[in-house]
């Protein structure tokens, strides 16, 4: 049985993916924006695929991410993929490289 993205959430959390990170044209944001992690400042630890039964539009990926820089691990959902939002060449090239 596939695993939903909402029981994998949930098991990130247990494991210390507590932050919750938005992502910028630039970097990614998370703690109402206290933080900015620029490309070079976090790895991609986990990546997860979700696809829509009905719609290729449901589609998501789950990142589980961590800074040692700044001491954080969180999470990261994108809708529709790295290209749904306008992004870096860095940033784009950081957050594919590791999915499958």
């Amino acid at each position: 049985m596939e695993n939903t993205l909402v029981e994998i959430l949930d098991q990130l959390r247990k494991e210390g993916y507590t932050e919750d990170f938005n992502l910028k044209k630039d970097c990614l944001e998370c703690i109402n924006g206290q933080y900015q992690i620029f490309h070079d400042e976090f790895q991609v630890d986990k990546i997860f695929r979700f696809e829509g039964d009905s719609n290729p539009s449901d589609e998501a990926i789950l990142y589980a991410i961590s800074s040692e820089k700044y001491k954080l691990k969180g999470v990261l959902v994108n809708a529709f993929g790295v290209y749904a939002e306008p992004l870096t060449n860095e940033m784009i090239t950081k957050l594919k490289q590791t999915q499958i």
